[in-house]
Parts: structure tokens; C-alpha cells; sequence
């Protein structure tokens, strides 16, 4: 099992970084322009991200188009190891084949459906990621479909990376559930390294600890 960040936010990212439990970071469009950053920054973002010692970063393709997003792939193959992130699209299939077929890591992104994450599995995709909250806004049952997808795909070459994801109640339910693979923004990571009663215990231990060293 692994947990990456879902950012491109610098301090955001280092200090989550810093915590020990993350095996790398996720990006995408929208994410860079939530930081103020675009596909222009990717090779800046790359440059830190590896001087952070981040091993796996990932990055996706911009067009809607075979070749568009094949272009688009080459371009960020050009900036290093990543892996390469295509949508769950028919032209976006099509790519992630041809990107598999050369020996590149790829994800598929914007999954909705069971059937789109046993697609991905089929082009041979090692990470298919299925957004659970805008699943759940959409009227869907997000964490009932991811483990759908992850019963229909099985324990093979293509692992879920579950995205989108609003609370560290649903990464504990898909946990239970096999989905090995998470990405997490920076509000779902504070609840998952911080807990209210945690903090009380630890709070308690010192007071204890204290009364002995005194004695």
C-alpha cells in the first residue's frame, strides 16, 4: 500500500514530504492551477520535486486527440522518469497502449466507471485512478464503484490509485477493501496524520511523564 500527495503547492508538498509516509507526489492540470502554476512549470516542478527526492512523480498529457496526447507525452518523457497520466478516453486508451507498449509507467485518470478501470487494465495500465468524490457528487456511489473496480480488475499489474477522495474515512474504507493505492490533498493528509484524540493521549502521556520526572 502507498499514499502519494495530490499537489503542486511547494509548501505544501515539502512539508507533507517531510512526514516519511508519502511515495510521491501526483499533478495534473487542474492541480497546477490551484497553486498558480501551468504545463509551462512541469519542468521546474520536475527539477524540485527530484531534488526533494521524490521517486515517483506524475504528470499528465494535455489534447483530446491521439496525437496531441502523444506529443504531450513525449514532452514530459523528455523531463525524466514520471509516469505518464492519460484520461479515460477513447483516444486516451489508445495512447496509454502505445506509451505501455514502449516501456513507459502510465496511469489512467478520470475514471467513473468499473468498466473504464477494466479497460485500463486491458491496455495493460499500471495505475488506473478513479476519482471517489466527484463520483459521489455526480449522484454515484464512489467507494461502493472503487470497490467494484477493484474486485473486477483483481491483484494483477494495474493497481487503483484512488483519487479525489474527501475524508480519511473513505481511504480506511477502500483500504479494507484491498484498494492498495492512494493520492491524497493536503486537508484528507492532515486528518490522516493528525487525530483529536491522539492528541488528547499524547497531551496526557506528557503531563504523566512529567509527574515521574519530578518524583
Amino acid at each position: 500500500m502507498a499514499f502519494y500527495i495530490d499537489s503542486a503547492d511547494r509548501s505544501t508538498v515539502e512539508r507533507l514530504w517531510a512526514s516519511g509516509v508519502f511515495a510521491g507526489v501526483t499533478t495534473n492540470p487542474t492541480i497546477l492551477s490551484r497553486a498558480g502554476l501551468s504545463q509551462r512549470d512541469l519542468p521546474e516542478i520536475y527539477k524540485w520535486l527530484s531534488e526533494l527526492g521524490v521517486p515517483v512523480i506524475f504528470m499528465q498529457v494535455l489534447g483530446t486527440g491521439v496525437q496531441e496526447m502523444t506529443s504531450s507525452a513525449a514532452w514530459l518523457r523528455s523531463l525524466g522518469p514520471v509516469v505518464v497520466k492519460v484520461p479515460s478516453t477513447s483516444a486516451g486508451l489508445r495512447v496509454a497502449r502505445d506509451l505501455v507498449d514502449d516501456g513507459c509507467p502510465v496511469l489512467v485518470t478520470a475514471v467513473y466507471h468499473p468498466v473504464q478501470a477494466i479497460l485500463a487494465r486491458d491496455v495493460g495500465a499500471d495505475w488506473v485512478a478513479p476519482y471517489v468524490g466527484r463520483m459521489s457528487d455526480a449522484g454515484r456511489a464512489g467507494v461502493d464503484s472503487v470497490v467494484q473496480m477493484q474486485q473486477a480488475i483483481g491483484g494483477g499489474r494495474t493497481r487503483i490509485l484512488a483519487a479525489s477522495l474527501r475524508s480519511a474515512d473513505q481511504v480506511a474504507e477502500l483500504a479494507a477493501a484491498g484498494v492498495p493505492h492512494f493520492t491524497v490533498g493536503e486537508a484528507v493528509a492532515a486528518q490522516m496524520l493528525e487525530d483529536e484524540l491522539t492528541e488528547v493521549a499524547v497531551t496526557e502521556f506528557e503531563k504523566a511523564g512529567g509527574r515521574a520526572a519530578v518524583r
